[in-house]
């Protein structure tokens, strides 16, 4: 039977279990996770948070994991700016970046969610407004949220990832797993 686990990913912890080669350590999986023998299937950037999927299964981790089977990733994005309806439609039509024209993408302008504390927290300016979309993509280009809201003209302050295909966050706050059936 294959494991599978959720892990809420915080802010500042690497998507690997070792961190090699730097001179001060940086938190890892291992500071989170002890199953043995799962890894993730994907990865978040550093600076991102939310959902993590980690499994035993090299099959389901490919699934997850490999752009070919276009599992559409959801994530919330705290922007800098109030997106107009040109630039959401912009990022449902795909936006050219340096690598490519991405695929298209849902996005939505949304409520602010609820979430936890980030820490270190997000900078506040007061004379520049911030916004929240939902942006759901199916492929996984190199911080493609990132560059995808800049190309808009909307700097990504805050990313929480919420959904993988069929898996969301739930309930679970940073730092916290749980593992389910496959």
């Amino acid at each position: 039977m294959s494991r599978l686990i959720l892990f809420n990913k915080p802010y500042g912890v690497l998507s690997q279990f070792t961190d090699r080669g730097t001179e001060t350590a940086r938190a890892t999986l291992s500071d989170y996770v002890t199953v043995p023998g799962v890894y993730p299937a994907g990865r978040l950037d550093r600076d991102s948070e939310g959902l993590l999927l980690l499994t035993d299964d090299g099959r389901l981790q490919a699934r997850i994991a490999d752009p070919k089977f276009k599992l559409p990733k959801s994530y919330w994005v705290q922007v800098e700016g109030e997106p107009t309806q040109d630039a959401l439609e912009a990022l449902r039509r795909g936006v050219r970046l340096n690598d490519g024209l991405t695929r298209p993408a849902g996005a939505e302008l949304i409520p602010i969610p609820h979430l936890w504390l980030r820490d270190p927290p997000v900078r506040f300016r007061k004379s520049v407004p911030d916004s929240w979309i939902e942006l759901t993509i199916r492929e996984g280009r190199n911080r493609q949220v990132r560059r995808m809201t800049a190309a808009v003209g909307l700097p990504t302050l805050r990313l929480v990832r919420a959904r993988i295909g069929d898996w969301t966050l739930g309930d679970l706050q940073p730092g916290e797993w749980q593992e389910i059936a496959v």
